[in-house]
């Protein structure tokens, strides 16, 4: 860690008067010690409110405190409201590296002379410019094809100042949980080890291109989402090349009102393809700001997303994934007892919560929300205020969640952008009774029992030699038990699986298919009863 870099981090601290987060009688000797021995840069911009300053402060700092400030501006139960709005208008405009050193890089990393090897029409001057890649424009050779891409570099040396930064940000954590009699609430060091996580991810472009392979393999044929393709043969660690796509970024509604956008449907299916890759996919595009969504020219009146930069994603598990499911069933059901009670199940809050001083909390804040019609309610904002009630009952940040909270805040305010009377809670509840029909009813269990039939069928050769094995007895009064046969088994279990089948084809709907596999199933048991009685 540089000490020069310490020193600019303080020094911008102080001038930006940002120890007045720290309360005085928690602020170390050493603290105090700077802040009095650097009186002369300290406050300068102590008429501006303390958000701004936070937010001129970070940008100064440079990409990895920016960035880090984004999060951080989605985090509204970790935050005052006044300071993550602040923080929302941070940018992440970094100048664009020389184009000529974006060519060296693709030329070293594909191991090729000179990219017209592979490359028509490389431009020099890039299409974009972040803080971690930028981004040129070419055309791929492909035998007597030649195919529009786009490729993203990663920026030279940027790897050894993103570590550094990010190691004094795990020691301001350690200082932040240490100082703060909230520090073991907020979870400030699982915080930054979790942005550190995703961050160095990005710097990974072979991880990206996994993640948009996955992610185009979900909404394969799908008329809601498209994913680019990604050219894996000339992708590498800092250099990730995929199909280029002319669609119209989503901010421009002026543009998608133009060529007759089916604004409605549009913000829908922005909602509807969210949930689907949380809830059914468990596999999400964490990083849906405006920059890296596009609706397709094609067919308007049908409209279809694209999406791009796949660096970040996220995933949860069957136990959350349920938790937040019941969890938004109940707000739209106004069950506010059932709210209450999930939070002490999942461990959210700890285990000793009274239940019901937490369903009157909750109700207490969300109930004059409800008064509203619902299309008029920001579930960003039910979620903000519910937050901020179970703060008082030592709620615990939930890492896990970080990248979904940021994502469905994202997901409400671009579906409001784009059609203003979007009644988001509509929309997802009927998608979401019916995944937890999915996972808790009968069918639920018999897809499972469905689904583990191999591993059953995998075993069922073993099972007479292990049942003769534990049963038999070396005792001279009983006789010993004789093997038993195998295909009476296999006939057996022929018959339960047919049987599940056909019980899933009914609540599917798939009428013919029940019957036939009710006949499959009767003829089977009826074989396997004659065998085993001869």
């Amino acid at each position: 860690m540089s000490v020069s870099r310490l020193f600019q981090i303080t020094k911008t601290f102080l001038h930006y008067g940002l120890d007045e987060f720290i309360p005085k009688e928690k602020q170390p000797f050493v603290a105090k010690m700077a802040r009095k021995s650097a009186f002369w840069i300290r406050n300068q911009h102590r008429d501006k409110p303390l958000g701004l300053r936070l937010r001129l402060a970070l940008q100064s700092l440079g990409p990895v405190w920016i960035k880090f400030g984004q999060m951080l501006s989605t985090r509204r139960d970790l935050l005052p409201d006044d300071i993550a709005k602040e923080l929302a208008f941070l940018q992440d405009k970094v100048e664009p590296f020389p184009g000529e050193s974006a060519k060296s890089l693709i030329e070293s990393a594909l191991n090729i002379r000179d990219v017209s090897e592979l490359f028509d029409e490389f431009e020099l001057t890039p299409l974009a410019s972040a803080s971690i890649a930028q981004v040129h424009a070419a055309t791929l050779k492909q035998g007597d094809t030649h195919i529009d891409v786009v490729i993203k570099v990663i920026r030279p040396n940027i790897e050894k100042q993103i570590c550094a930064d990010l190691a004094l940000m795990e020691r301001f954590a350690y200082s932040v949980a240490a100082w703060f009699s909230e520090g073991k609430r907020l979870r400030p060091v699982e915080v930054v080890k979790e942005y550190k996580k995703t961050l160095l991810d990005e710097l990974d472009l072979l991880r990206e291109a996994a993640n948009a392979l996955q992610l185009r393999r979900n909404f394969t044929d799908s008329e809601a989402l498209y994913i680019p393709e990604v050219y894996s043969d000339f992708s590498r660690k800092n250099v990730l090349v995929m199909e280029r796509i002319y669609g119209i970024p989503v901010s421009d509604t002026d543009a998608l009102l133009a060529q007759g956008t089916n604004m409605k449907l549009l913000a829908e299916r922005g909602v509807e393809v969210f949930f689907t890759q949380v809830f059914r996919d468990s596999f999400f595009h964490a990083d849906m700001h405006p920059g890296n969504i596009f609706v397709s020219r094609e067919n308007p009146h049908n409209p279809q997303y694209i999406g791009i930069d796949c660096g970040i994603v996220g995933t949860l598990n069957r136990d959350d994934k349920r938790y937040l499911a019941e969890n938004f069933i109940a707000f739209f059901n106004r069950d506010y007892r059932q709210v209450a009670q999930l939070h002490v199940d999942s461990g959210w809050v700890p285990a000793d919560t009274n239940v019901e001083e937490f369903e009157f909390a909750i109700r207490t804040v969300c109930e004059p929300i409800f008064n509203k019609p619902l299309a008029e309610i920001s579930f960003g904002h039910v979620l903000v205020n519910l937050f901020n009630t179970a703060r008082r009952f030592n709620m615990q940040v939930q890492p896990q969640l970080v990248l979904l909270q940021k994502t469905l805040l994202y997901v409400e305010g671009l579906g409001r952008q784009l059609y203003p009377q979007l009644d988001l809670w509509k929309t997802a509840k009927p998608f979401l009774e019916n995944w937890v029909k999915e996972q808790v009813g009968p069918l639920a269990v018999l897809k499972k029992m469905y689904a583990n039939f191999p591993f059953w069928a995998e075993k069922m050769p073993e099972l007479p030699d292990l049942i003769y094995q534990n049963l038999r007895r070396p005792t001279p009064s009983i006789a010993p038990i004789q093997p038993i046969s195998v295909k009476p088994l296999l006939l057996g279990m022929a018959a339960m699986t047919s049987f599940i089948g056909a019980l899933l084809a009914f609540f599917e709907q798939h009428l013919g298919l029940a019957v036939g596999l009710c006949v499959v199933s009767l003829v089977c048991f009826w074989r396997a009863w004659h065998k085993s009685s001869h």
